[in-house]
Formats: structure tokens, sequence, C-alpha cells
């Protein structure tokens, strides 16, 4: 009886479990119900239905078979998700048609395809691609997923243009990392002139990557792609296809369109069992599109960045020197148009845009120059592919577009310039060569002179100073700091004039360094920021920050649009920020209802990506050691922009740690090991970017919050949640009706693990910024770095030059 009574409760709890069935292929009278999934030959893929991140909609996906966490490459009905109902099916028609539908029999997903088959079968391929065959033979494919794409581009799938009718496919991105929909970006072919691979938003192109030259498009690093992958990239006059290949069958990689707009190759690490990055794009500035304007070249890798081409000059030399570029440049001299025109040789460059261009396969460049020639407004040839030294033709009219120095990989091209500019060229060419050979045994006689004394008095001058001891390479700060800053100055009576001779109307806000003005230059909405003569702040931050900012170029970054010395005067005007700082949003209980969660969200990825370009991208590794809510700005699409950089330090070579004597910064922001030891390093910023993250999940201020039950401050407080496994208790109510549970918890996890106490389990930003994007598992946190407020500010070791919300440059809402 016993037997027969534990028989009966295993069947009862059985029932209530729900099988996962495996199929291998599907017809007209086999469908994939709730629990039931279609797998790969080799189980390498597999298909059914899934609810996304803990959503209540449901949607037919594909996925990675055997890896963890899943990873979604294909959604069927992401426009038209289902309710979370176990009655949806998957299904082919009996013409071959594959549709979702309840089952009540209401179609909410086909693929339409214009097809009529006898014999549908339906069945996933190894290689991702969902397909209906006509009959059980293989290779008879009559429809594929292949191409419809997603967000995701999987080996095999190929992105194709039609030339003569301008349909093609492309890479769609999903609304956000739990909403599969049709987001803003897509990254396609376009096949004006010689086609090119773009990044576009809606209708406005955002990014080129460039058109092919045999081996990748020039705008991508190629050489370690093909340790890899091979490419295929296909020509004709009504088609253009494009599409890799691993080079072996162990290789898994994937590469996709992020809710953001950037791509992201992957591969599959097979040792840590996490997707590891391998490429990522755009990179920095230069990779926005006609970010110097017409004929200009675009080089991160020079200060300023953006510089016209021989022969040219700014359009708007006004708007050029305030660092707005967008009119580009224009000839100095019209060209000849005739037999003495010459060209000049860029090399290592990425071709600019081929919309405009023309091309012949069979040229040779000797027959490009001279084709050129015969054309007014050709300005501009180069080799068509640059494989076995170069062949074929492709040259430019009128204007250039979007042309940048790239590393090795770029290739050469030709500029047209009338004949006298030319002589200018090879005059000043050869002048630079014998004013560099004379320069050179000059220097070197001095340099040998010198050297001891001048290392001498740099030892002696630190040690009297008191100021960071910087662990780098000093040589490489030096040589940064002594490059030319092209930077516009502009007269006390220019800026006294464009702020009201700074009427006390116009005062943003006021910090350590002193007040923000609001004013206006040449049309222009600006913020000046002049330095109080009460100010224990000086000539050293503000030298910091002018040879700092006007260095960095990134969308997420303040951007300085000049500067003001004049006897005592230290002024440095910036963009105006019309929405002013984070802080004043989060920590006003009537402001802070404007920012829902995804404006939160946006606010949290721009300042990650900008940090990533502070620590890793920008030429030299830089610690901003300020950072806090009032010193992120918000324009007026809300995207974040980190400011003020007087506190900031750069790094030369590989180094990036430093030790202090003179602790700076904002209470509530610094890291232990900063506060207590003076060290820092890109850890410092790591932490306060994770307070900022915990701030504005909780709308609540960590040096103001105090929690007086555990004695525990905003941290402490999120610490304890976490433990507790309720983590989701820290989110302000005012995100009640906008926030998306699952991402912010995964953003809280983010907020803890970047101030976890030791500065080496805190993640690197790049890191964080594939955790906020969902591509990479998130290890569990351990204890924040807890430090009594009162033994900071009782050290007898440092001297703190800052307290409370005041930092010792202090750059207030503009």
């Amino acid at each position: 009886m016993a037997s027969y009574e534990g028989f009966v409760l295993f069947s009862l709890l059985f029932s209530f479990i729900p099988m996962i069935i495996s199929l291998r292929s599907i017809t007209p009278d086999i469908s994939i119900h709730y629990n039931e999934t279609l797998v790969s030959a080799a189980g390498t893929f597999e298909a059914g239905f899934f609810s996304l991140r803990n959503s209540q909609s449901l949607y037919f996906c594909i996925w990675y078979k055997n890896l963890t966490p899943r990873t979604i490459v294909w959604v069927a009905n992401r426009d038209t998700p289902l309710d979370n109902n176990p009655t949806a099916i998957f299904k082919v028609t009996d013409g071959g048609n594959p549709i979702i539908l309840y089952g009540s029999g209401t179609i909410v997903w086909s693929s339409n395809a214009s097809i009529t088959v006898q014999m549908p079968v339906l069945l996933l391929l190894d290689t991702g691609n969902l397909v209906v065959q006509n009959g059980s033979s293989t290779g008879n494919i009559v429809w594929q997923s292949f191409d419809y794409p997603g967000d995701t581009l999987l080996p095999g799938m190929i992105l194709h243009l039609n030339r003569v009718s301008g349909v093609y496919n492309s890479l769609t991105s999903w609304k956000n990392t739990g909403d599969p929909s049709r987001g803003d970006f897509s990254y396609h072919l376009v096949g004006h002139g010689f086609p090119q691979l773009v990044i576009s938003k809606g209708s406005t192109l955002l990014y080129r990557l460039g058109s092919w030259n045999g081996f990748f498009f020039s705008g991508i690093p190629w050489e370690t792609l093909y340790s890899y992958f091979t490419f295929s990239f296909v020509l004709t006059e009504q088609e253009v296809h494009f599409h890799y290949e691993p080079l072996n069958s162990s290789i898994v990689s994937r590469y996709m369109i992020t809710p953001t707009g950037a791509v992201q190759r992957f591969l599959w690490s097979y040792q840590t069992e996490t997707w590891q990055l391998f490429l990522s794009g755009p990179v920095d500035q230069c990779d926005n599109y006609a970010f110097c304007g017409a004929n200009s070249e675009c080089n991160v890798n020079n200060s300023p960045q953006c510089e016209c081409l021989t022969g040219y000059t700014p359009k708007s030399p006004e708007k050029w020197n305030s660092l707005d570029r967008t009119d580009g440049c224009v000839r100095k001299v019209n060209l000849d148009c005739d037999n003495r025109d010459g060209f000049l040789k860029y090399t290592g460059m990425k071709l600019p845009d081929t919309s405009s261009s023309w091309l012949d396969k069979n040229m040779t460049l000797q027959e490009c120059e001279i084709q050129c020639l015969k054309n007014c407004s050709c300005i501009a040839y180069s080799n068509l592919d640059i494989r076995d030294g170069g062949s074929g033709c492709m040259i430019w009219f009128n204007n250039i577009m979007d042309m940048r120095k790239e590393n090795s990989e770029g290739q050469e091209i030709h500029i047209r310039v009338a004949a006298s500019e030319l002589d200018n060229s090879k005059n000043n060419s050869n002048k630079k060569k014998l004013a560099g050979i004379l320069g050179g045994v000059g220097t070197l006689i001095l340099g040998i002179t010198i050297a001891g004394y001048v290392l001498y008095l740099k030892r002696k001058k630190l040690r009297k100073s008191g100021k960071d001891t910087v662990i780098n390479k000093e040589d490489d700060i030096e040589k940064y700091e002594k490059e030319n800053i092209d930077l516009p100055t502009f007269d006390f009576s220019t800026i006294s004039n464009a702020t009201d001779q700074f009427s006390p109307s116009n005062i943003l806000g006021e910090g350590g360094y002193g007040p923000v003005y609001k004013g206006e230059l040449n049309g222009r909405e600006i913020a000046v920021k002049r330095l109080s003569l009460k100010s224990g702040q000086g000539p050293q931050e503000f030298k910091n920050e002018v040879l700092l900012i006007a260095n960095l170029q990134h969308r997420n970054l303040v951007k300085l649009l000049g500067c003001c010395i004049q006897s005592d005067e230290r002024i440095l005007i910036y963009e105006y920020m019309p929405n002013r700082s984070l802080d004043k949003f989060i920590f006003d209980h009537i402001r802070s209802k404007e920012l829902d969660w995804n404006k939160r969200l946006h606010i949290i990825s721009g300042i990650a990506r900008g940090l990533v370009y502070l620590h890793q991208d920008s030429r030299l590794r830089i610690i901003h050691r300020d950072l806090k809510t009032s010193n992120i700005l918000l324009d007026n699409d809300m995207n974040p922009k980190i400011s003020d950089f007087g506190l900031a330090r750069a790094f030369g070579g590989d180094h990036a740690e430093a030790n202090t004597i003179r602790v700076v910064g904002t209470h509530g922001y610094m890291p232990p090991e900063y506060a207590v030891y003076g060290s820092f390093s890109v850890k410092t910023d790591v932490f306060s970017f994770g307070v900022i993250v915990l701030e504005m999940i909780s709308g609540r201020k960590n040096r103001e919050f105090f929690d007086t039950q555990h004695n525990l401050n905003l941290l402490g407080y999120a610490w304890r949640l976490w433990s507790e496994d309720r983590p989701l208790g820290l989110i302000a109510d005012t995100l009640s009706d906008s926030v998306i549970e699952v991402e912010a918890l995964r953003c809280i996890q983010i907020g803890l693990l970047c101030v976890q106490e030791r500065q080496d389990d805190r993640p690197d930003m790049s890191s964080v910024v594939l955790m906020l994007n969902g591509e990479r598992a998130l290890p569990n946190p351990r204890q924040p770095g807890f430090y009594p407020h009162e033994v900071v500010s009782s050290s007898s070791k440092h001297e703190l030059s800052s307290t409370n919300e005041v930092s010792i440059s202090l750059l207030q809402p503009r």
C-alpha cells in the first residue's frame, strides 16, 4: 500500500514538472509548443519559446544550446511579442510559411514567405540558420532566417544589397537589452558609388566602416581578424554580398550591433566559459561620420585631431578655432585644371566616403592619375585593391568626406593640389628636413650637456613641492605637455562682454575654483569658469585642465572651447549644458521624475563609455579623481558629459598607479585606498562610478544617507539589502512606474562590484560596459569599502583639500 501511495505521489509531482521535448524537424502536421524546442543536428543551436529577462512577453528565439548564459542570436516575433501564454505554437503551413499563433488559431507572426512547396520541412541547421526545405533533401532551401537578420551576424550569414533596386538587409539593434524589438540603429551596406558598410540611426549616417580594400573594410583593423576568419566580398553590377566564416569549427563567434549603436565581435573562450570581446567600434571621435568636415583628415594621435588637407584652409576660421569643424575646409587657390596640377600622397589612411566615387577594376595607378587629371572636378585617386602591391582605380570628385589617419593597415591616397601649393609643400618639406638635421645636432649636444642638471633640478623640485608623486614615465608626460595645444584664446574684454561683465544674474554656480557664468559668444551659448582671486586653487589646476581637456574628444566628455589668460585672470570657456548637472535631477524630489529608468540607464552607460575613453582609448591614461554627480553634465538630449578635470592625473606608458601626500576629491566618492593611504589608479574612478550608479538607482546621496539602525552609509545599506536578498528595495520610489527590474538588479550588482573594498576586486571600465550591455556574466560582489568619515577627516598624514560636496575644482551645472 505504501509503495502504491509513493507511486501516486511521484506521479503527481512529475505532472507539475514541465517536460522539455527536443525535436529535430517539423512538418505541417507537427508544431513546436511552449515546452518544446527544435535542436540542430550536432546540438549547436536550439530554438523555442523564451521569456527574455523575466519579462511578461514570449518570443520564439534561436540561441546557443550549450553556452551559459543563454545567448539569443535571432528572434522571430521581435516586434510582435506574445503574452506569456502556454498555448502559443510555432509551425510551418502546408505551403511552407513559418508562423506563430495562439492555440485559438490567431496568427501573431508570419514570415510572409512568398513560396508554395509540396512537402515543406522546417529544421534548424548547425550554423544557427532556421530553414524551410522542399522535402527531406538537404540544400533545397526555399526560406531561411539568415535572409532576415536580427541584431547578430553569424558566420555564413550574408549581408547583401541589390544595386539596381536599392533593397538590402541589415542588422538592427534591439530597443534595449531586455527588449528585442527594432531599435534605432542599423548596420548595412550602401551602394552609391563604391559600396560601403555603415551604421545609421534612421536615415542619418553615424559611422562609416569604410569601403572594401581587398582584405577588409578600410576603417577596421583587419590583420588580426585574418588569424581567425576568412571574409568574402562579392561585387557585381547588380549585387553586393559580404559574409565571413571561421578558419576552423572550434572558433565560436558572433558579431552584433548593440542598442547604443556600437558594433562588437565576440569569441567564445572555452577556458573561462565566457564571451570575450574581440573587436569593438566606434573607437573614438574620428569614427563619427565627417567629424572634421569636408577636405580634412582626422587623426586621434594629433592635437587638434582635425587638420585641413594641404592646399586647403578652414571654410569658417572662427568656428574652426572654436573647435566646430562641421563646415570643413576649402581650397586656398583654385586648381589650374591642366597638367601643372600635382598630387600629394597621404599614407596609412582610411579612405574617404566613396558614395560619389568612380572606379575601374582594371586600371593601373598611373592610369588612374591620368584619368583624374582629365577632369577638373577630380580631387583624389587611390588603388581600389591593396593586395599584391595594389590594383584598380578609384577617384573622388569635388569634395572628400570622412578621411582619417589609420595605423599600418591604412592605405595610400593621392590628393590633388594646384602647382603653387605643390611647390610650397615641397619647399616646406625641404626646409623641415634641413631644420631637422641642424636641430637634431644641436639638440644632441645641448642634451648631453644639461641632461644631468635637468634631472637633478626635477628631482629636487619634486621633493620640495609636496605634490603628487606619479609612478610612471615622466618623460612621456613631459612630451605630452610640450606638444602644441591648439586651444583658442580669447581677450578678457570678449569674455566679459559675453557674460554681461560677469553679471551676478548669469552665475550658474560656484565651486572651489570660482564662479561659473552663462554667456553667449558668436551666437553660441557658453559656460565660463573664472578663477576666483580668493580661491585656494590656481595656475596649476588651470594648466592641468587645459592640457588634459584640450586633447580629449569624446561624446561623453565636456568640450573645452577656449581659455583666457590675462594679468591674474584664468578663465575657461566650455560648451553650455542646458540641463546642467546630474545631481540637480536625481536628488531633487520634483525633477527626479523627469529621469525615468531608460534615461538613467542611458546616462549610466554614457558615463561608463566616457571613462573607458579616459582610461583606455585616449593618448594617455587619465584618472579623473573627482568623479561625482555634480561633475556629470547633461546636454539637451540628456546625454551625460564628464566635466572638471582640474584634479585629473595622466599616465604615460603602461603605468596606471600613483601615490600622493595631498588627497583631493570629494568624500563619499573616494575609495578607501585613496582616502586613507593616498593611492590612486583607474580603480579610483571605478569606485566613484559605482557610487554614482547606486545614487542614481536610489535617488540618495552616499555622503548624506545614514541608516541609523545599522550605522551604515548608502553603500553599506545597498550591501545589506543585497546580502538579505532584497536588493530591489534600493530602487527610488520615483522609478516604480518605469523601472525594468531585471536591468535595475544588474545595475545594482555592477554598482556593488565597482565599490568593493579591495581595488583588485573591482572590474575595469571596459568590463563594466560589457556588463551593462548584458554581454558578460556578473560575479558576486564582495563587501564594499566601509571607512568611517571621521577617520578620513582626522588623518594627520594627508592634506584634505575637499570636504562635503565641494572639491578643489568643482564645476557647477551650466
